[in-house]
């Protein structure tokens, strides 16, 4: 049967990873396309309904495990193709597909990690101080602020979501750079990848490492974020570094 075979498991990988980020994504774009600006209007008793009624529970679980299964798929399809098609992480290394799936790849765990270490930390402390209230107890202290910090690292994910597909479609589907690369090219990439990946990190940590704080949520990129449009813009914005950055490392 063609899916016992290698290319058969190998197009499960994708499929699943394919469904499992269909769902990811779906929930996150849910939560700062529609959630996020209908809360900002809504009164506090529907906020507080819609909280305590399960529907944030219930699309948190969706969109933390869809990111995980989405992350494993993610890898396991990576180091499938670097060992049965091109013989190895080294020679992986060396092709413009493989430094494009990487970019992809790398992206979307930095934004597997801010759901499961930043978003889900902080929702789980809304949710708990919205269930004190519901019961006629005091709200917990900082649940205003820990919302607004997943709020944050929500606003990054969407902001990366846009230069990890491109790169996910590119790999396959752009016309691809000059092979192999050098060592110098290898290590241009790798610190141009690390330089974005670090500037949106800071963004999402500090700005969810100091929820006290009523500037926690102005933090380096923050500001052109405020507004959807201005995610959007970012976004785009950091693909065009990326993808231009890598054109030019790989081409001189």
């Amino acid at each position: 049967m063609a899916l016992l075979s290698g290319d058969g498991w190998l197009f499960l990988l994708r499929w699943f990873h394919f469904l499992a980020g269909i769902t990811w994504i779906g929930v996150l774009y849910y939560f700062n396309f529609v959630q996020t600006p209908f809360f900002t209007k809504a009164e506090a008793p529907v906020r507080s309904g819609m909280i305590t009624g399960g529907l944030l529970e219930n699309a948190l679980w969706w969109f933390r495990w869809g990111a995980m299964l989405t992350f494993i798929t993610g890898w396991l399809y990576i180091l499938h193709i670097a060992f049965a098609r091109y013989g190895g992480i080294r020679e992986f290394a060396a092709t413009a597909y493989g430094w494009k799936i990487f970019f992809g790849g790398m992206l979307g765990s930095l934004m597997w990690f801010n759901v499961w270490f930043i978003i889900w930390p902080n929702q789980q402390v809304v949710m708990k101080s919205a269930r004190e209230v519901g019961a006629g107890r005091p709200a917990i202290p900082d649940a205003a602020a820990r919302g607004a910090s997943a709020g944050v690292a929500s606003r990054t994910n969407t902001l990366l979501s846009i230069p990890m597909l491109f790169f996910m479609g590119a790999a396959s589907h752009l016309p691809a750079v000059p092979d192999p690369a050098t060592a110098g090219q290898k290590i241009g990439a790798l610190v141009l990848l690390l330089v974005v990946m670090a500037a949106a990190e800071v963004n999402s940590v500090v700005g969810s490492a100091t929820p006290d704080k009523a500037s926690a949520g102005k933090k380096l990129l923050t500001n052109p974020q405020t507004g959807l449009s201005g995610t959007f813009w970012t976004g785009f914005v950091l693909a065009a570094i990326l993808y231009f950055g890598l054109e030019i490392i790989f081409r001189f």
